[in-house]
This record gives structure tokens, sequence and C-alpha cells, in this order.
């Protein structure tokens, strides 16, 4: 009858037993791995090889990367050759060292942002220069007897100003001048005066401050004959030239189109100086202007 007790007692010792051999595995594994990874590191013909061992239930696998083919083998040869053993799954790549280091630099600039491309370069700009002349058209009448010194007038270019083949002012552009001096003639004794120069002009959207030569004309008093120019009709007649006898002013004109007439001149006897609008008078730039693109 005891041997029941004694065969409970048999299998109890062999399930014991077993314990350890099933905890021994991962132990082993690590052991095995290790073994492999040092006799790679230690070993003349794979010392060189970037490898990382791992055994997984004897079974071990090799990653990394290695110089040559014979290195692959040979450290295939090593794990295959551990005890304990039972597979070996290569995964290196073979990847030849000047590969390797031109790989890197590659790899970086990869990796880095696109460079943005050069901005283009600003074109240079351009200057209309001094000495330049600038015809116009006034917007509105003028004269000795009429306008006031200080008063502002408008005007459009006549002409387009062209610089190195390039269309600088077009025609058309908006100008604005100042009467400096307006001195009505008397009736007995005295000169009649009109001073006129450009301030300001626009230009494709923009507007530049401008300096420009007067444009000057006096008239003497009663009796004396003042310099005539008659213009092609009403619109189109404007003061033009100095005064005869002696007149200070030298007015600047030009034949603007057809109708615009000549720029017309200064009236004889007791009458004043007048320039009616849409007269063409010209003047000459006193100082260079720098166009904005």
């Amino acid at each position: 009858m005891r041997y029941p007790r004694l065969l409970s007692s048999t299998v109890l010792l062999i399930a014991l037993a077993a314990v350890p051999i099933a905890c021994s595995k991962k132990v082993d594994d690590d052991a095995i791995a290790k073994d492999i990874q040092t006799k790679v590191a230690t070993d003349p013909d794979t010392k060189d090889a970037d490898v990382t061992i791992a055994s997984h239930d004897g079974k071990v696998t090799v990653s990394g990367k290695v110089p040559t083919p014979a290195v692959q083998q040979k450290i295939e040869q090593i794990a295959k050759a551990e005890p304990g053993a039972t597979a070996v799954d290569d995964q290196t790549a073979v990847i030849a060292p000047d590969a390797a280091a031109a790989a890197a630099p590659a790899a970086a600039a990869a990796s880095m942002p696109a460079a943005a491309p050069a901005p283009a370069p600003k074109p240079e700009p351009l200057v209309v220069p001094a000495g330049t002349a600038i015809t116009v058209k006034t917007g509105e009448a003028l004269g000795s007897k009429l306008s006031q010194s200080g008063q502002t007038f408008t005007a459009t270019v006549a002409q387009p100003v062209s610089v190195s083949g390039k269309t600088a002012i077009p025609a058309g552009s908006s100008v604005t001048g100042t009467v400096v001096t307006a001195k009505e003639k008397g009736k007995i004794k005295g000169e009649g005066e009109l001073s006129l120069t450009l301030t300001s002009i626009a230009i494709k959207g923009h507007t530049y401050t401008i300096q420009t030569n007067s444009y000057d004309s006096t008239s003497k008093g009663k009796g004396k004959r003042t310099a005539v120019a008659t213009g092609g009709g009403a619109a189109g007649g404007a003061l033009i030239g100095g005064i005869a006898g002696g007149g200070k002013g030298a007015g600047i004109g030009a034949l603007v189109g057809a109708g615009a007439g000549l720029v017309g001149g200064a009236l004889t006897g007791n009458k004043q100086i007048e320039i009616p609008a849409e007269s063409a008078i010209s003047f000459t730039l006193a100082a260079p202007i720098t166009l904005k693109d």
C-alpha cells in the first residue's frame, strides 16, 4: 500500500528539478550572446565589424554592418560554433568603409532644409539727370495780375522723358508748381512780373519732390512793345520770350502737339503777362530725380 505515496514523491522531485532548468534558459541566452559578442570583438578578422548579437531560445540573431562578405561569413561561423546555439539568423549588411564615409555627409545633407534661392539682384534705379527739360501743359490760367505769389498750380507732362532708352517720365504725369512771383504791371510805370517753378511730380504711383529752374517773365510799362508770339488759338497762346527793350525774363517754350500751338508771348501796351490754361511751358531740372521701382 506504500506504492502510491512513493510515486507521488517521485513526481514531486521530478517537477522541482525541472524548475531550475526552465529558469536557466534566459541566462543561457544572455551567456550565448555575450560570448559570441566577445569572440567577434577580439577576432582579428571581425573586430572592426559593427554588429549586435542577440539570442532567444538558442537562436542567435546577428545584426549591424560588416565591411566585407568574408567578415560576414566569419561572424556566422563564430555564432554557429557557440555551444548552445541552435540556429543563426544573419541580418547584417555589407557596407564598405568608403561607402559608409560617403553616405554620412549625404545623409546629413539630406536631413538639412533646402537652402533658399539667392534673391535676384535689384535693378539699378533709374535717374533723371539735372539739366533734363520737362515740358508741361498748365492746368489753369496764370498771369501777373491773375495769380498771386506762393500760389500752387497744376500741370501735366506734355511729352515723355526718356533716360537710356527707357521712358522715365510718361506723358500725362501730374505735376505741381508754385507761382514764385506775380506782380501786376502799373498803368503808367512799373514792371509786370511772373515767375514759376515746378515742385513735385507723380510717376507711376510715386510722388517726387523736384527742383527746376524758374520760368521768369517781365513786362515793361505803358508804351514799350513787349515780345509777342501768338499761339495756335486761345488755348494755345502763352508767354515764351524775353521782354523786348531790356526785359530780364527768358520764357522757355515748345511746340506740343497739333492744336496746342507755340507757347505764346507777353502782350503789348498795358496788358498783363498772361498764360492761358493748356499752355505748354518747359522747365529744366536743377537736381536729378532718382526713380523708385
